[in-house]
């Protein structure tokens, strides 16, 4: 099965252009069938499962918190994987396993089996999707990382415009169509059929087919205008850096929000009396303002310092929740929708990009996985935490709010973090202090 990855690669010959920008649309795609089903479409999923088994909000929050528990366990042996084993590797493995996900979900007849089955999604989701596809993009792009990342998250963002809504009418409990199992059937063979597919088409890094980053021989890029040597700091080297620590629990804070979200905006759209296919379409304008604020959040990362940039995107997404506690008219939630889709998409290429900007290619993989680790630890308790809160006051107002606060420290985390320093430089910085 494994001798499937060294099958030759339909696009090798491809001519008249850097082969890194196949790779961001690979990686595209790879997060569209790993990404969408698995967060963004929660919100449905919910709604077809309360319908049908009548279970609590809080219960229904829980299954995103076991994504988050897995996400603490193998995020750092993932980051350690695909800096050892490569990309084609983990999307082959994960897809595989997000296969047996999709199938399993679509056999859920009671609780345990639902969280199982998001456990499992969530595992092959961590292996094949985010932290892979951003370590494969931050090996091919240097100069242009924040560009590369932010069109990669383009092409997630269309495909989730496409895709939730569609499995939103599939799946409405109140129209009686395809239904939420068949659905999941489906899912399960499309990922298949990527698993075996898209191995195939992935090169780990420019290096191996004689290309250089962002296409540019060592001389020419090291040539251009304002051009500055690039980190390469190890593991340990991250760990005791101030950067370090303000990004992960930036990047946790910022993201609380958005997993609750994901779990609730269904539920809470059904308590102020709309249906599955409004939340589809409230989802859908957050998304299709966030494919245009991903391309332009990654364009303006690579102009100003990406900090100061995620602190502007960051601080918009806190603001457009707190939209959804002013009442139950529709205009309040495609205002959050607007407001919304503006910070997260700006913010999303620019949680990774400069993670590649202030610690480097070499152990981007490990410094990756192991910065999930806080940030899980936070992602933990947003979805419980807003259910148990709507479950005993009655509405999501105050969870909002208060995941709307922590939001806005987080982007207050971001602005304080400082790149680190080349080590050689601050040796000569520190020689010349003393002379």
């Amino acid at each position: 099965m494994f001798s499937l990855l060294s099958m030759g690669n339909p696009w090798a010959k491809a001519r008249g252009g850097f082969y890194g920008w196949w790779m961001v649309a690979v990686g595209g795609f790879i997060m569209v069938i790993t990404a969408v089903p698995v967060f963004q479409a929660t919100a449905v999923w919910a709604v077809a499962l309360e319908s049908q088994f009548g279970w609590s909000r809080t219960q229904l929050g829980l299954a995103l918190s076991f994504t988050r528990i897995e996400g603490s366990i193998t995020g750092p042996i993932a980051g350690y994987l695909v800096d050892r084993m490569g990309t084609r590797f983990m999307v082959f493995t994960g897809l595989l396993v997000l296969t047996a996900g999709f199938f399993v979900f679509s056999q859920v007849q009671n609780l345990w089996m639902f969280y199982l089955a998001y456990f499992i999604m969530s595992v092959g989701q961590g292996q094949a999707g985010w932290l892979t596809v951003m370590t494969l993009v931050n090996h091919w792009f240097v100069r242009r990382r924040g560009m590369a990342m932010g069109l990669a998250m383009v092409g997630m963002g269309i495909g989730a415009l496409v895709l939730v809504p569609v499995i939103a009418w599939l799946i409405d409990p109140d129209a009686g169509r395809l239904g939420w199992r068949r659905t999941l059937e489906i899912l399960a063979v499309v990922t298949l059929v990527s698993a075996i597919v898209l191995p195939k088409v992935i090169q780990n890094k420019p290096e191996d087919i004689g290309e250089f980053p962002d296409g540019e021989p060592p001389a020419a890029a090291s040539s251009m205008e304002n051009a500055q040597p690039e980190l390469e700091l190890t593991i340990g080297q991250a760990l005791r850096t101030q950067a370090f620590w303000c990004i992960s629990f930036g990047h946790g804070l910022g993201s609380m929000v958005v997993l609750a979200i994901m779990a609730h905006l269904g539920l809470l759209l059904r308590d102020v009396g709309y249906g599955v296919q409004t939340t589809a379409w409230v989802i859908m304008v957050q998304t299709a303002v966030a494919i245009v604020f991903q391309f332009l959040g990654g364009w303006l990362g690579d102009r100003i310092p990406k900090n100061v940039a995620l602190f502007i995107f960051t601080t918009l997404q806190g603001l457009g929740v707190v939209f959804l506690t002013l009442g139950p008219d529709l205009i309040y939630f495609y205002a959050f929708a607007v407001l919304f889709g503006i910070g997260f998409g700006g913010r999303t290429p620019l949680t990774t990009a400069i993670r590649g900007d202030y610690f480097g290619r070499a152990s981007f993989g490990k410094i990756l996985g192991i910065s999930t680790v806080p940030m899980n630890v936070l992602l933990l308790v947003a979805a419980p935490m807003a259910g148990f809160m709507r479950d005993e006051l009655g509405d999501y107002n105050m969870a909002f709010l208060v995941l709307a606060g922590l939001n806005i420290l987080g982007a207050v985390l971001f602005l304080i973090a400082r790149k680190p320093k080349l080590p050689g430089l601050v040796e000569a910085e520190a020689a010349v202090e003393h002379s």
